[in-house]
């Protein structure tokens, strides 16, 4: 990888990691549901106008916009309201990977190798020691909303390889327009509509601001330069980048918002980390036609994205 791609690659996921650190700014501006349908709201305009039509079924933009558009976020940013520090959180989310590996040997029929087997059950051991962490320092009700997101989001995965966007930002602007009014509706039901005027009403700069970072910087340009990687590299040489997400995510929450970080954590973010990494970077074992061949599926890799 050449050093421009190379700096790209950890761009892309210093923007994810610190995401999570604006995630939990934005809470204090908007009521979590609302927040998530403003950031959907503008990652879709007005880059619809510009990226074409949708170049693969409506069923799966659909599928895939409320899985985790309206599901994996929406539960990711109650989770965050209701007390889940946005390091970890940055952290436990990675445990998708977990979840689509399972969740693909259900729906696919991809066999997990051993290795493997095995990343899968050292993460979970990460996510185990995370929740004892978290269940003596904070809701542990918080903790599960985003496991549940977690889980939502390696389903996405899933139906994403289905759908084998060719163009990955193109599938993912037409995305973002599918969990606006499902999320608008979720919140006037559920935060009321005199909170969402409320907070609308009290927009400031540094709202707008946050608003446009979730959706244009962490949506539009990381998904972007993350897929211009993918065409460039195999997706076994960019992957691994990805695992620096929760390192930015833990490193700016302990920076800008003060959130500690025990010696558990640490050992639960090696756990995890590590896991994930074998999970991620060992491939399944081919899924085969009737007749006993590897089976042609052009989508492999999963393409959602990260944050």
């Amino acid at each position: 990888m050449r050093p421009a791609h190379l700096t790209l690659a950890v761009a892309v996921a210093a923007v994810w990691g610190v995401n999570f650190t604006v995630i939990e700014l934005g809470l204090d501006h908007f009521p979590p549901l609302l927040f998530s349908a403003l950031r959907f709201l503008a990652a879709a305009l007005p880059a619809v106008l510009f990226v074409g039509r949708p170049k693969v079924a409506w069923k799966w933009i659909v599928a895939v916009g409320l899985v985790l558009g309206v599901a994996k976020f929406g539960l990711l940013f109650l989770g965050m309201a209701a007390g889940m520090p946005a390091g970890l959180s940055s952290l436990v989310l990675q445990i998708q990977a977990v979840f689509t590996a399972l969740i693909a040997f259900a729906l696919l029929g991809e066999r997990p190798t051993r290795l493997r087997a095995l990343g899968m059950a050292v993460a979970l051991g990460g996510v185990a020691l995370a929740a004892v962490d978290e269940g003596t320092a904070g809701p542990l009700a918080a903790f599960t909303l985003v496991i549940v997101a977690a889980a939502c989001w390696g389903l996405s995965n899933v139906l994403t390889r289905k759908a084998s966007p060719p163009d990955p930002l193109n599938f993912m602007v037409w995305v973002s327009t599918v969990p606006v009014l499902p999320l608008l509706a979720l919140s006037l039901l559920t935060e009321g509509p005199s909170r969402d005027l409320a907070a609308l009403h009290a927009l400031d700069w540094q709202g707008v601001g946050i608003v446009l970072y979730v959706a244009w910087i962490t949506t539009v340009f990381g998904f972007g330069a993350w897929g211009r990687l993918l065409r460039r590299h195999p997706a076994s040489t960019v992957a691994p980048f990805s695992l620096l997400v929760p390192v930015f995510g833990m490193s700016s929450a302990a920076l800008f918002l003060g959130e500690p970080i025990s010696p558990l954590r640490w050992c639960a973010a090696a756990l995890l980390v590590g896991g994930v990494a074998l999970t991620s970077l060992t491939p399944a074992r081919p899924v085969r036609s009737k007749e006993g061949r590897p089976a042609d599926d052009p989508a492999r890799e999963p393409v959602g994205e990260p944050v």
